[in-house]
C-alpha cells in the first residue's frame, strides 16, 4: 500500500522501482491517493500498481481487496532487505 504523495519519491517512482526488480513482479501493489479520476487510475496502472484506492479511506473496499489477495502475495520473507537507490 503505497501513498502517492510522498515527497522526495512518489509512490510512482517506488512501485516502477518495485518492479523493475526480479522479485518485484510478485508483489501486490496498491495506490492510496486522493486523486481518483479515470486519469489518474490510468497512470497507477501505467506505473505498475495492480489496484487504486481514493482517501478518504473506505475501510470495507481495503478489506474487500485484501480478502481477494493470494496468501503469499508480497511474502515479506521473499524481498530483500535493502534500499531501492538507483
Amino acid at each position: 500500500l503505497l501513498d502517492i504523495g510522498m515527497p522526495l519519491l512518489d509512490g510512482y517512482e517506488v512501485a516502477r522501482r518495485i518492479r523493475a526488480q526480479a522479485w518485484g513482479k510478485r508483489i501486490t501493489l496498491v495506490a492510496l491517493t486522493g486523486w481518483g479520476q479515470d486519469s489518474d487510475r490510468r497512470r497507477s496502472r501505467e506505473a505498475g500498481f495492480d489496484s487504486h484506492l481514493v482517501k478518504p479511506l473506505d475501510l470495507a473496499k481495503l478489506t474487500e481487496l485484501l480478502a481477494r489477495l493470494p496468501a503469499s502475495a508480497g511474502a515479506a520473507d521473499e524481498i530483500p532487505g535493502r534500499q531501492l537507490n538507483s
